[in-house]
């Protein structure tokens, strides 16, 4: 995985995400009301966004590396979002997906098209097996995407999130590739 496995879908471009990615990152991830559900505190100020695309970039040097993808609207060359499999089991051929989505971005099935991307080349390219994704229980709008795709539901991790001063339990979905084949 040395070079950035660029993605395109009818809409979007899914690409690596760069230092001047940071501001439009920063306007995502410092979004309160909109990261409630994705398991850390809001940031305060735009370092914080670049070190998190430095971090995103070193899953890629790691022994099991993930991907972060930056979504980039092709209409408008806007970052709207990122998406990503992390946690890469390569003996169980097993990974997890998260993604976040700016709140204008929202509501026009974006995220689904770029999952689908993402979800397909795990599949196709890290040769996984399994792609799992912990989801808060109130999380409407995660809980209908992840059914839409494919994902079910096997259970409720209790307390398994720590963000906000606050535990949250997290159901555990998956989606295995026998799944993905029929979708």
């Amino acid at each position: 995985m040395s070079d950035f496995p660029a993605l395109e879908t009818q809409r979007l471009l899914l690409r690596e995400l760069v230092a001047g990615d940071a501001p439009a990152l920063f306007a995502i991830h410092g979004d309160a009301p909109s990261m409630r559900w994705y398991g850390v505190d809001p940031m305060v100020d735009v370092r914080q966004a670049q070190k998190l695309i430095e971090t995103f970039a070193g899953w890629r040097k790691m022994p099991n590396p993930g991907v972060r993808w930056g979504i980039e609207r092709k209409s408008d060359a806007m970052l709207i979002g990122s998406c990503g499999l992390f946690k890469w089991n390569r003996g169980w051929q097993t990974c997890t997906v998260g993604y976040e989505l700016a709140r204008s971005a929202r509501g026009a099935g974006l995220m689904s098209e770029a999952l689908s991307a993402a979800l397909a080349w795990g599949f196709e390219q890290m040769m996984l097996n399994r792609i799992e994704a912990q989801i808060h229980p109130d999380n409407a709008a995660s809980l209908k995407l992840a059914h839409g795709l494919g994902f079910v539901q096997e259970g409720r991790a209790r307390e398994a999130g720590y963000w906000q001063g606050e535990r949250h339990d997290l159901l555990q979905f998956s989606l295995l590739r026998k799944d993905w084949r029929l979708a």
